[in-house]
């Protein structure tokens, strides 16, 4: 019987589902992979124990496995699918397809039918297909200028509006300061000023899940802009790839741990989405990439 592995792999952590012809037999998950924010020993280390984990739990060992597909943010680039491919060849004998993460989630969701994808994870894009095939992102530029709604960004619109409140001599933020200054390790806000400003940037993403668990008015409102960024971003890809005169609903679909953790993200964003006057039936259940990235495996099999 032939075993397919999918592997979804992300700067706060790495999934991988083995699988045979029909059916998942296994999953597992490690840590972060997306070699652009962790760096190549990094990225070795979570991919080999996730797949290792995998295969264990399926009962079978890597060298069992005939086709492979990993998605990962930026990894569809030439230069670093290749270094993640040879990663993961080093364990694995048979074929690795390394693409964007973009395409296993849009696989995930829609198959190879038409409708948009919107991930917010560490970073953030919109990714849509129409009835013809073609395709159209928006965002994913990056957290230095983009990445509009991600974890990345949250965190640090948090920092930002954090310190200018701090200029404006508001003291109502004690409580969400205390959990980012816990987040850090730092003590006061000019040293989270400091660290925030430090070269190689620091990890804003890990200061995100201290704003989604606050109940305070200014994480609320940097949740919902987030919301509203991402509705935004998938705006522009609906309005390039669908005719808005048509009588058809556009299909959207969302990924990624904002989604999946920040009510208050999830619901700006389809307040956002109605607002603009887009007709589109959102998915209510939060896609997971790794199940388009086994697809593509299998399917890729059938192939050769």
């Amino acid at each position: 019987m032939p075993y397919y592995l999918g592997i979804d792999g992300g700067g706060t952590k790495t999934k991988c589902a083995v699988g045979d012809e029909r059916v998942v037999l296994a999953t597992a998950t490690a840590g972060p992979s997306n070699i652009v924010r962790v760096g190549e020993q990094k990225s070795r280390e979570s991919l080999h124990q996730c797949v290792r984990q995998a295969c264990g739990f399926a009962g079978i060992t890597p060298d069992q496995i005939v086709r492979t597909c990993i998605g990962g943010s930026g990894a569809a680039r030439p230069e670093l699918a290749a270094i993640v491919r040879g990663i993961v060849s080093e364990i694995i004998p048979t074929p690795v397809e390394v693409v964007g993460d973009m395409e296993t989630a849009l696989e995930a969701a829609f198959g190879d039918g038409p409708g948009v994808i919107v991930i917010a994870g560490t970073g953030s894009i919109a990714y849509g297909r129409d009835q013809q095939g073609r395709t159209i992102r928006a965002g994913g530029w990056g957290f230095a200028i983009g990445d509009e709604g991600s974890a990345h960004w949250i965190g640090r619109e948090t920092v930002a509006a954090l310190l200018r409140a701090s200029d404006q001599g508001d003291e109502r933020h004690g409580e969400l300061l205390g959990q980012l200054f816990k987040v850090w390790g730092v003590s006061s806000v000019i040293d989270l000023a400091r660290a925030a400003n430090a070269i190689p940037p620091p990890d804003f993403s890990a200061l995100s899940h201290a704003v989604i668990a606050s109940n305070d008015e200014l994480a609320c409102r940097v949740l919902a802009d987030a919301g509203r960024e991402l509705a935004r971003t998938a705006e522009i890809v609906v309005r390039r790839l669908f005719a808005l005169d048509s009588p058809d609903v556009i299909p959207v679909a969302t990924t990624g741990g904002v989604f999946r953790h920040a009510e208050a993200v999830r619901q700006a964003f389809y307040n956002e989405l109605q607002r603009l006057g887009l007709r589109v039936v959102i998915h209510e259940q939060i896609i997971e990439p790794v199940e388009g990235a086994l697809r593509i495996a299998r399917r890729a099999d059938t192939r050769m």
